[in-house]
């Protein structure tokens, strides 16, 4: 979960920080106060795009900075930040880390849901992905990705053996002029770096050996040296020794300190006795940098793709000369590869059936949770073992139908849903993934309330804070019957000082709380009457039971933290 967010310099924040509970958080303000902008921080976090127009006007860099707490309470420190050059840099730890890295820790420790998520419902191809993942097929999934790749690969293979004369002929050419090319230069791995390294030392070898030599001379090469005189200050740390045995240690690491100070005055001497300073040697080098660098810029932009594109080439020449005996033999390899494809599709295919009924039921028994009840919910599936129907993800087709009016028939969920609905259904399918070994997770809600209000948006407020009892939630929403049901609640306001804009986020308790649910009811003039219903909103959320006296680590230190 997240424990601490630091924000600085990102679109109008100029500094923000924030406790953030194991519980359910709420965050609410008026439209374009900058809630957002906490979310897009996060998705920062977790590897998402960096664009140096996201810097704040004005500022050389900006960051985003959390402390993640485990499932297993383990802590990590994770920092984004961002230049105005458009450069990005990641650390974990302290140390470095990729975008990859960031997104794999994504994985593991947040899940995010906005508008995003709710086009994915949408988009038919990415029903199956959703009922696997529910079903826990993930890794079958893979295994069937992994077999039609195969398959993929070796169908091109074939194609390109199944050319006419000419195209193979053409196609033979192409690859003999691109594969000499690449087998004439003799890429080695690494040897571009290595390369650079030499040209470095080439250019500043009159600099090397004016150094290397002086060094020599200065430890053991003149009546002067170092060496000489530690000689000496040796013989009198002798003869005090023998007087203080004090000094007799000093005397035992004598034999050692000479030998490390030999070893560096030979090491001087021969290492700038040993380069090759010639204007034919840097040439040489430069020549041949030249020609990897070229080589890289043809084949990928780097000598290890230069170097796989050799390989590749290679193997299609060795098949493109190798007649009919190489073309039986794929064709066998493909035929092979075809079967355990269908073996695994369709096993995969049978887990989908068997899983698709468990997960209508679920789904219908959350949306009934959710205010729409009588709801049904059907995944339609449909199988076609032919070529043309083979995919990454199987044999299969599926599609989402629902009917959420007693009487209608099931339709495309694409076609029917208000965008109540849509966020209804995307939280039933959120609260069924919340049930299998998400311990430690947060999941971040934006947009869930779109298209809902009164008693639904009660019962989508209710399901929430049921969620923030086994895990971290935060949710932003403008609804008063979602927030009131958020046992912690931040308020973000934005104001104009000076020539800026000042934004704060504050942790909002007692009375303040009860203003802030009031304007969500009322607006900005709400009146008695609103303070009374905000109170009785409050009361009856609080009376459910799910409101513990103070959450897990609660800091109210930096509760309140100022943005400008």
């Amino acid at each position: 979960m997240i424990r601490y967010l630091a924000i600085r310099n990102l679109a109008v924040i100029e500094s923000v920080a924030v406790d953030f509970e194991h519980s359910f958080n709420v965050l609410t303000g008026e439209t374009g106060a900058g809630k957002s902008i906490l979310v897009e921080a996060v998705g920062l976090l977790l590897g998402g795009r960096a664009t140096q127009d996201l810097i704040r006007t004005g500022e050389d860099v900006a960051s985003v900075e959390a402390l993640f707490e485990t499932a297993d309470g383990d802590e990590l420190i994770v920092r984004r930040e961002i230049t105005s050059q458009g450069r990005s840099r990641a650390f974990i730890n302290g140390a470095l880390a990729t975008a990859a890295a960031l997104k794999d820790l994504s994985n593991r420790l947040v899940e995010l849901h906005g508008q995003h998520e709710h086009q994915q419902l949408l988009d038919p191809t990415q029903h199956l992905a959703l009922l696997d993942t529910f079903a826990g097929l993930d890794e079958a999934r893979g295994r069937v990705a992994a077999a039609f790749a195969l398959v993929r690969g070796l169908r091109e293979q074939l194609d390109r053996l199944r050319m006419d004369d000419r195209e193979r002929a053409a196609r033979l050419e192409l690859v003999e002029f691109q594969l000499g090319e690449l087998q004439r230069a003799n890429l080695q791995p690494g040897e571009d770096e290595s390369l650079a390294g030499d040209r470095q030392l080439l250019r500043s070898a009159d600099t090397i050996h004016r150094l290397c030599n002086e060094g020599y001379a200065e430890l053991y090469d003149t009546e002067t040296a170092a060496l000489v005189a530690l000689g000496r200050v040796w013989k009198r740390v002798g003869e005090l020794a023998a007087i203080d045995p004090r000094f007799a240690p000093y005397l035992d690491a004598r034999d050692a300190i000479k030998a490390q100070l030999e070893d560096l005055a030979f090491t001087l001497r021969d290492f700038g006795d040993g380069i090759d300073a010639s204007p034919a040697r840097l040439q040489a080098v430069e020549d041949r940098l030249a020609v990897i660098e070229r080589l890289k810029r043809k084949h990928g932009g780097t000598l290890e793709a230069a170097i796989a594109v050799r390989d590749r080439l290679l193997a299609e020449h060795q098949a493109l000369t190798g007649g009919q005996s190489t073309l039986a033999e794929i064709e066998q390899q493909l035929t092979d590869a075809g079967r355990r494809f269908l073996a695994e599709a369709a096993a995969l295919s049978a887990e989908r059936r068997r899983a698709a009924t468990r997960f209508a039921a679920s789904i219908e028994a959350e949306l009934a949770d959710l205010a729409m009840a009588k709801t049904r919910f059907e995944v339609r599936l449909s199988c076609g073992e032919s070529e043309d129907r083979w995919t990454d993800a199987g044999i299969d087709t599926g599609e989402f139908f629902l009917s959420p009016n007693v009487g209608e028939e099931l339709r495309p969920l694409a076609r029917i849903v208000s965008g109540g609905e849509l966020s209804r259904v995307m939280l039933a399918l959120k609260t069924l993934g919340a049930r299998d070994g998400m311990a430690g997770k947060t999941l971040i809600f934006d947009e869930v309330d779109a298209g809902i209000g009164g008693r639904v948006a009660s019962v989508v407020g209710d399901k929430l804070a049921a969620l923030g009892q086994r895990f971290q939630v935060l949710c932003i929403t403008h609804l008063p019957q979602i927030a009131v049901c958020g046992q912690t609640h931040f308020l973000i306001e934005k104001r104009v000082q000076g020539s800026r804009t000042v934004t704060t986020v504050t942790r909002m308790r007692g009375e303040e709380r009860v203003t802030e649910v009031a304007r969500m009811m009322g607006g900005t003039a709400a009146g008695v009457k609103a303070l009374e219903s905000a109170r009785e909103l409050l009361g009856a959320a609080e009376a459910k039971g799910e409101h513990p006296a103070k959450a897990k680590g609660e800091s109210p230190k930096r509760a309140k933290a100022k943005l400008k």
